[in-house]
C-alpha cells in the first residue's frame, strides 16, 4: 500500500492528494503538522518537506514526480498524456506552473509584507495571461481532465486565502476552478484545514 506523507494545508501535498483520489485506489495519508514536522520526514526527504509518498522500498518527493509515478502505476484513469510530444508538453506546463506561479506561494506564506503583495501581483498577472485558454475549453488540455488541473487546482482553492483579486477578464478561470471543486477526487482530497480557507 502506497503512504502519503501530506500537509494539511500545503498545496503541494493538495496535488498528491487529489490524484491519489482520482485514482480511487487503496492508500494511506499520514497527516504530516507543518510547524512540527516528524524526525522521520528529514531522513526520507532531505529536504525535509513534504509531501512523500513511500511505497515498500521506493521513497518519492517533489508532488510532481510523485503524481507522475502513481500515474504509470496506476494508469487508469490516466492523468498525463499518453503521445510522447503531448506529454512533453504536458511537463512543460508543469515546469512553468512551478516557475511562474508556484514559486511565489512561499514569499506569500512565509515572506515580508512587501514581498507577498509583489507575490500576489505576479500571481494575479500571470493566472489573468491564462484565463482566455479556459473561455474555449473545459480543461488546460481541451475536455479531458488532466495532471495540468490537478496541479493547478490547489493555488486556485487558496486565491481567496492568499489575499489574490482577480479582475474581471479573468473570469474564465473562476468558472473553470469552479468545475474542479465540483469533482468528487478533489472535494474528498480537501483536508479540514483546506475546508475552511474558502468562505
Amino acid at each position: 500500500m502506497m503512504t502519503l506523507y501530506s500537509g494539511t494545508s500545503c498545496p503541494f501535498s493538495q496535488r498528491c492528494r487529489i490524484v491519489l483520489f482520482e485514482k480511487d485506489m487503496d492508500f494511506q495519508i499520514i497527516d504530516v503538522d507543518l510547524y512540527n514536522k516528524p524526525e522521520d520526514l528529514a531522513v526520507m526527504n532531505p529536504y525535509n518537506q513534504v509531501p512523500v509518498l513511500v511505497e515498500r522500498d521506493l521513497v518519492l518527493y517533489e508532488s510532481n514526480i510523485i503524481n507522475e509515478y502513481i500515474d504509470d502505476r496506476f494508469p487508469h484513469p490516466q492523468l498525463m498524456p499518453a503521445d510522447p510530444i503531448m506529454r512533453a508538453r504536458a511537463r512543460l506546463f508543469l515546469f512553468r506552473f512551478e516557475k511562474e506561479l508556484f514559486v511565489h506561494v512561499e514569499e506569500i506564506e512565509r515572506g515580508s509584507q512587501k514581498g507577498a503583495e509583489k507575490a500576489r501581483i505576479a500571481i494575479r498577472d500571470s493566472l489573468t495571461q491564462i484565463a482566455p485558454v479556459f473561455a474555449r475549453q473545459k480543461f488546460i488540455l481541451g475536455e479531458e481532465f488532466s495532471m495540468l488541473d490537478v496541479a493547478l487546482a490547489p493555488l486556485l482553492w487558496r486565491l481567496d486565502y492568499y489575499g489574490i483579486q482577480l479582475g474581471k477578464q479573468a473570469a474564465p478561470i473562476l468558472k473553470y476552478a469552479e468545475r474542479i471543486f465540483s469533482r468528487p477526487a478533489f472535494i474528498s482530497a480537501l483536508t479540514a484545514s483546506e475546508k475552511v480557507m474558502r468562505k
